[in-house]
């Protein structure tokens, strides 16, 4: 019989730049999760469903495209300096 020895997950946390990174990209997972709430609550919703919980989608979707849109040009501005 074989074991298999792991080490222990507190070991190996994220670095230094990892952190900074998840913190760069914090505002798009926020956006994004802002998203999921929306459709989660338009599903829930079912057939009585309004415009108002249909406008909460479109308007989540348009803040995750802008948050993209903001972290693409700063990558490239990060990109282009390096």
């Amino acid at each position: 019989m074989k074991i298999i020895h792991l080490q222990a997950a507190d070991s190996e946390g994220p670095t230094a730049a990892e952190l900074a990174e998840i913190q760069q990209e914090w505002p798009l997972i926020a956006a994004e999760l802002d998203l999921l709430d929306a459709e989660i609550a338009y599903i829930n919703a079912g057939p009585a469903a309004s415009a108002l919980d249909r406008r909460r989608i479109r308007r989540a979707e348009r803040q995750v495209l802008a948050v993209t849109r903001e972290l693409a040009d700063s990558d490239v501005l990060t990109d282009g300096a390096a």
